[in-house]
């Protein structure tokens, strides 16, 4: 498997593909690459629907020249703990910020959130984050106020009163919580438009219709995210003594006579 970096003709391969709606996988396939290069290398540079391989190869160009100035600033050109290869890990923070991206988180939110996930203490202070993305102090603010309002990272203030920001284990089910709890509402505000539009009208049963699936999905996120959180984060402190017997069975023997 050809290794380094994408030529030029790799780039007006992934252009035709694109156009003739191949998935990245085909295109990975045909190029002998991995589909992580191919997807990253699209969504780095405008998208499937904007992709053009000559914009792209320039702004390669120019990535590699400014990384290259900067290179004693770069924070994963440091030493990394627990013998990682720091260039593994640059790739992967790349790879992960672009499947946030296509999940349809902003880029920069997903820049954050990624830069989060990959440290070991789970939390960074907002220099911090200036420091590891190369961005302005107002543009993190912006994605941290973005990312709490999703549910996805809380602050709290460290011994030195600098606001740290944090994800932890139930990061995604607060996440999934208020996407319920955004599906609830629009639940509620397609069920006004019924009695709006009238009941047994087209209008009417279409938003009856959207009504009951979104009731339906919002029920269920909450359910299943309640569930996950409960098998899958419980305590031991929260699991039953060894040889407890059952609420409820003491005293069983007796009622059975």
């Amino acid at each position: 498997m050809p290794g380094g970096r994408l030529t030029q003709q790799e780039r007006q391969q992934i252009a035709l593909g694109l156009a003739d709606g191949l998935a990245y996988a085909e295109i990975a396939r045909r190029l002998d690459r991995p589909t992580s290069t191919v997807t990253r290398e699209v969504m780095r540079n405008g998208g499937p629907g904007t992709y053009r391989a000559d914009l792209a190869h320039r702004a390669t160009g120019h990535r590699a020249q400014r990384r290259r100035q900067s290179a004693p600033q770069e924070p994963n050109s440091a030493p990394q703990p627990h013998g990682r290869d720091a260039e593994a890990v640059r790739a992967y923070e790349e790879v992960l910020t672009t499947v946030m991206m296509q999940s349809g988180m902003p880029r920069m939110m997903s820049r954050v959130l990624a830069c989060l996930y990959i440290t070991d203490e789970g939390s960074l202070t907002a220099a911090e984050f200036v420091e590891r993305l190369q961005v302005s102090p107002a543009t993190i603010s912006k994605s941290i106020a973005f990312l709490e309002a999703q549910g996805m990272v809380t602050r709290e203030r460290d011994e030195r009163r600098r606001e740290r920001y944090f994800i932890d284990d139930d990061i995604w089910y607060r996440s999934m919580m208020v996407s319920a709890q955004t599906t609830a509402q629009l639940v509620d505000t397609t069920r006004e438009g019924v009695g709006v539009l009238g009941a047994g009208t087209p209008a009417g049963n279409r938003l009856e219709s959207i009504a009951r699936f979104l009731d339906f999905i919002s029920e269920s996120i909450a359910r299943a995210a309640e569930q996950g959180r409960l098998v899958l984060h419980a305590r031991p402190e929260d699991a039953e003594p060894e040889g407890a017997e059952p609420e409820g069975a003491e005293g069983s023997d007796d009622a059975n006579g």
